[in-house]
């Protein structure tokens, strides 16, 4: 039953990016790099990140709190994407022959290390368009205003899924199961709000922009 309603919980996430897909194809985010969060979004926030795409997304002028929402989309789209690939990547190099602890310091080491280089690209591809620059001081900018942010997300994201993997779930859950992605989409909810403050405080204090 729970294989069962992990594969409707990750169905409709899919269903629901398909449909930011679609939305944003017919209607361009004026920052181009939206034009993936909001797809990458909806994979864990599912019909939620629908609603914030039309709430929040197509709106040009925000209050504080609005671009606060947007910009945790942007750095988690870096975080979920990086750990998509990673966790896909590691289970067809070593399936379930690495369990435990082990396990599990090798796949936070891969997560974090590709989620950090996609979320700084990500963030890269958001500032340097707004500042016409496309050097250093842009690159710099934006580790300065992810770095914090991403690092908040992944806590999230990894203490739930130690919880999921060591204490709820024995043995653990492999990436050919759906409820291990199921389990994914929230710890990546839990890592959404994990960064909330973080990037309230970046982006009131101008060390990142506002989205």
């Amino acid at each position: 039953m729970l294989e069962r309603l992990s594969a409707a919980a990750v169905v409709l996430g899919l269903s629901c990016a398909l449909y930011l897909i679609a939305a944003v194809v017919r209607h361009p985010q004026k920052m181009w790099i939206m034009n993936l969060v909001w797809p990458i979004t909806a994979l864990y926030f599912g019909p939620f990140a629908i609603w914030a795409y039309y709430a929040m997304g197509r709106r040009m002028d925000k209050p504080l709190w609005q671009s606060v929402a947007v910009g945790g989309t942007h750095c988690g789209a870096g975080c979920t994407l990086g750990d998509i690939i990673a966790e896909f990547a590691l289970f067809a190099l070593v399936g379930a022959a690495v369990t435990g602890w082990a396990r599990m310091g090798i796949t936070y080491a891969a997560d974090f290390t590709l989620a950090y280089i996609l979320g700084i690209a990500f963030q890269y591809f958001a500032i340097a368009p707004m500042r016409g620059d496309w050097g250093r001081r842009s690159l710099i900018a934006a580790l300065q205003a992810d770095t914090l942010s991403l690092t908040a997300f992944e806590i999230g994201l990894f203490g739930w899924m130690a919880i999921a993997q060591m204490v709820l779930f024995q043995p653990s859950l492999q990436a050919n199961e759906w409820t291990f992605w199921c389990m994914m989409q929230i710890g990546m909810i839990l890592g959404y709000f994990t960064a909330f403050p973080v990037n309230w405080w970046l982006i009131a204090t101008g060390i990142k922009e506002r989205m």
